[in-house]
């Protein structure tokens, strides 16, 4: 492939690793600051512009322009996801998530710009959904071209990936640790010490952007709360178990609503216009409840229209801001607590772009303000101000929802500059994610991602770890030492190999224990008898946790935790203290790349592609055995004919994609492509191919 000329400059002036790095993260915060500004204008002017149209084209349509609006901006923003970039469907964040854990974090760039319009067309035509979604995408596809076109390695893409996300979350609510929090806790699932900087600079980056050009003031402006009594803390505890029982009923929701679209048959161009008809009766019956008729909307102008629009429609922000200054009543609020989550699941699950971080946080406003108005009537002596509730129930709800306790209090303390409530904060939150939790596995990041056959855990996919067994990638000829042996062999055995542990047998080779490095040098720094006296007995650990081959590599992740163990030995099933070999974490690391590319040959094999839907078309394997002509011959000498292609050559658990020189060996695995009348021939071309003889080197 040729070489682009960024990354030929690159090589040439070769800056320090650091360096680049931290020009790259203020790179894409900068960037992904100024996509989060656009944005945001953008959904201002087509809501201004599609209620303007509508109001001048019909000035008498009142109320129905609440379906008509929301309805044409699904028609536009629905071919462009169909037909140009379908990533940018939902709220994007899983599709962020697949390609961090499966694809090295490579990114389309056509996502970044269809997912910014495809959003802004949704949300500015009041589409229920979040803005914060959408540019965390972006960021993350900026980050993502940005390092495949200096041609960095798939670590520092993955760096760069939860760079743009940071940035994304920072810029759109103008809070920089809650970014930083949301790409460790939510994308990358652990804390990376190694990237955790370049992610702040990313963040601050975006965040003084975003300033520059849309002010520096909070999210909200909301008063000074604090709890007016120790024991207010039961009460939102309780909220906190609410919380997470809602947070559950959004994700089922809007699950079941992707899973309904998604089975549908009609031409997914036009799927977000149906959700937008399902939506705009939610909004028109809501507004019908609340007391607003349509008589009173028909004489309103195109900025009225647009300011009165049903509170379910669009992000909400400005409603929520009237919830957190203690605007609110029981039943009212309640009723939205339900719609919300709906008309997003409407809105989303159809098919349309947007985010779900904004209605998470709207349908926690609206639980903890119903509850706190509840809480007023029922103990207003032991209750604080309703606002005060409805600021906790934002966190609680996101908790419940994204599974990620430590953004939620972030995220809504830097949105509201308010420290007097960090402690319900943290216990509702805390309680909220860890219920959800339990009760419900999923989060509303991971159920997509579920329902195609990933499972993440801890960053990894839990599918690809349970479909690799230890036996595939353990070592099957560990160096061992003598129970017996005197120290000074051991010491000398560590030096040799450079191993940093070794299985420990007994005098009939049995497994007796294990010995680590780490343990000769507790002995080496302390004051105890002569070393020249000790044996390896006197500092292996005895009675090693061990693994069994035809166990998964899960497993032997699951024994290695508590400890933090670096290596377990490999036992026999009929006997534990059968030594078959040793597995360790770079073996772990190698089997989950083995599982990747067996997950990826998978789906080639079971895709349903253009290619598959050909019925004379099928996929075939073949595996060579050591008597057949074709092992030693190489792919162009086999003379195979052009209804065959050779797609793929599996070689000891890795992928290996043929070209005209590869040569096959005993023990391959070839997938061919071919016409089902030409099988058997091209079976044939591999156990009787031509003469070794002829095809040397």
């Amino acid at each position: 492939m040729k070489r682009n000329p960024l990354g030929l400059f690159l090589d040439r002036i070769s800056p320090p690793q650091g360096l680049l790095l931290i020009l790259l993260a203020i790179l894409v915060g900068s960037v992904t600051g100024l996509a989060a500004v656009l944005f945001i204008n953008l959904i201002a002017a087509i809501q201004k512009m599609l209620y303007a149209l509508f109001h001048t084209v019909m000035p008498y349509v009142g109320i129905w322009s609440y379906l008509l609006v929301p309805v044409s901006g699904a028609l536009l923003a629905g071919p462009l996801i169909a037909w140009f970039a379908r990533e940018a469907k939902g709220h994007g964040v899983p599709e962020v998530m697949q390609a961090l854990i499966l694809r090295g974090g490579r990114i389309r760039a056509r996502v970044a710009i269809a997912k910014i319009i495809a959003s802004a067309l949704c949300i500015g035509s009041g589409g229920s959904a979040g803005r914060e979604g959408p540019i965390v995408q972006v960021g993350s596809a900026f980050g993502s071209v940005t390092g495949q076109l200096l041609h960095l390695s798939d670590e520092r893409i993955k760096n760069l990936v939860a760079c743009g996300a940071a940035a994304g979350i920072a810029a759109t609510f103008n809070a920089p640790i809650a970014g930083v929090a949301f790409a460790i806790e939510v994308l990358m699932s652990e804390l990376q010490v190694r990237i955790f900087g370049n992610v702040v600079i990313a963040a601050v980056s975006a965040s003084i952007v975003s300033q520059v050009f849309l002010g520096d003031q909070p999210a909200f402006l909301v008063p000074a709360y604090s709890m007016s009594s120790p024991f207010e803390i039961l009460l939102y505890l309780f909220l906190g178990l609410v919380a997470a029982l809602v947070g559950i009923f959004f994700i089922r929701c809007l699950d079941y609503s992707e899973q309904i679209f998604d089975g549908w048959r009609f031409p997914l161009a036009l799927k977000p216009a149906v959700g937008a008809v399902l939506l705009g009766v939610v909004g028109m019956s809501y507004i019908a409840f609340t007391g607003a008729s349509p008589a009173t909307l028909v004489g309103f102008s195109a900025e009225q229209l647009a300011e009165h629009k049903p509170h379910v429609y669009g992000s909400g922000f400005a409603f929520i801001e009237r919830t957190l200054r203690g605007d609110a009543a029981f039943l009212p609020f309640l009723l939205l607590v339900f719609l919300k989550p709906i008309a997003t699941s409407c809105t989303l699950g159809s098919g349309n772009s947007g985010g779900v971080f904004a209605p998470s946080l709207f349908t926690g406003a609206m639980l903890g303000g119903s509850l706190g108005a509840l809480f007023s009537t029922l103990l207003p002596e032991l209750s604080g101000p309703i606002g005060a509730y409805a600021l906790v129930g934002m966190a609680a709800v996101f908790a419940a929802c994204a599974h990620a306790p430590l953004t939620a209090i972030l995220i809504v303390f830097e949105m509201s500059s308010d420290y007097g409530l960090i402690l319900p904060l943290m216990i509702a939150a805390v309680t909220a994610s860890n219920v959800a939790q339990y009760l419900f596995h999923d989060s509303m990041y991971t159920t997509k991602l579920t329902r195609r056959g990933i499972r993440f855990d801890q960053g990894r996919d839990l599918d690809i770890m349970q479909g690799v067994m230890v036996r595939e990638v353990m070592n099957t000829e560990p160096v061992v030492v003598e129970k017996n042996a005197p120290l000074a062999k051991l010491y000398q055995m560590f030096q040799e190999t450079n191993y940093l542990g070794f299985p420990v047998v007994d005098e009939k080779g049995l497994l007796w224990g294990i010995v680590t490095l780490q343990d000769l040098e507790k002995v080496l720094g302390a004051d105890n008898e002569p070393l020249r006296d000790l044996k390896v007995v006197d500092v292996a650990i005895v009675d090693p946790v061990t693994v069994f081959p035809d166990e998964p590599i899960w497993t032997a992740i699951q024994k290695m935790a508590p400890r933090d163990l670096a290596r377990l030995p490999v036992v026999s099933r009929s006997s534990e203290t059968t030594l078959i070999g040793l597995i360790s974490r770079s073996d772990i690391l190698r089997a989950y790349d083995v599982g990747i590319v067996r997950k990826q040959r998978g789906q080639l094999l079971e895709d349903n592609m253009l290619l598959r839907k050909e019925e004379q078309n099928v996929f075939v394997e073949v595996r060579l055995d050591a008597g057949q002509q074709a092992v030693g011959v190489r792919l162009k000498d086999l003379g195979l004919t052009e209804a065959v292609n050779v797609v793929s050559i599996e070689r000891g658990g890795v992928l290996h994609i043929p070209k005209g020189d590869s040569r096959f060996a005993a023990g391959d695995i070839v997938t061919l492509f071919a016409k089902k009348e030409a099988v058997e021939l091209a079976k044939q071309q591999f156990d009787n191919g031509p003469d070794k003889k002829e095809n040397g080197e």
